[in-house]
């Protein structure tokens, strides 16, 4: 380095150290601060942004949980229905399910026996119809509900068919 200065305005000097914290070290000097160590405020920033992400998840989270409640759609009483068909062989049927508007599932080919509870809307009246194949044989559809024996019927023959329902009031009967 040489021994020449330059310019003759006031001058700020930067000191770097292997070891900027050790005792009796200031890190920088500058003109204005009196010699005091100047506090770094990374871990401040750092926990901002830190907070901010953990709100903005807790935000996605909700959108795409649903979020609004409010707007959930009311709850439509129903009962358990218990569809059942025993035989031999497989049949085509049809049933209602959950469906509001009353719209049925069907399987084709299911084997035998075969048996499912769902739940029918109180109101709708709970309905199964089966038909056999060309093969014919023979089978019997029967209705549940609330695990009550509701009525069955016998299909047999090549394409044979039963059906099989039950009445659902309305409204739920009174626990008393």
């Amino acid at each position: 380095m040489s021994s020449e200065t330059r310019g003759a305005g006031p001058s700020t000097s930067t000191v770097e150290h292997a070891g900027a914290d050790a005792p009796g070290t200031t890190g920088t000097a500058d003109a204005g601060d009196g010699g005091r160590k100047t506090r770094s405020k990374r871990p401040v920033l750092i926990a901002a942004v830190g907070f901010l992400v953990l709100c903005l998840g807790f935000a996605l989270f909700g959108v795409v949980r649903g979020g609004d409640e409010d707007k959930a759609e009311p709850e439509i009483p129903t009962a358990p229905v218990t569809y059942e068909v025993t035989g031999e062989g497989t049949v085509d049927l049809s049933y209602q399910g959950t469906s509001e508007q009353g719209t049925a599932e069907t399987v084709s080919g299911a084997r035998l026996p075969w048996k499912r509870t769902v739940e029918v809307p109180l109101g709708q009246n709970p309905v199964i119809s089966i038909t056999l194949g060309e093969r014919g044989g023979q089978a019997r559809c029967a209705v549940a509900v609330r695990g009550r024996h509701m009525q069955s019927a016998t299909a047999s023959g090549g394409f044979g068919r039963a059906t099989c329902s039950a009445p659902l009031p309305a409204s739920v009967p009174d626990p008393r």
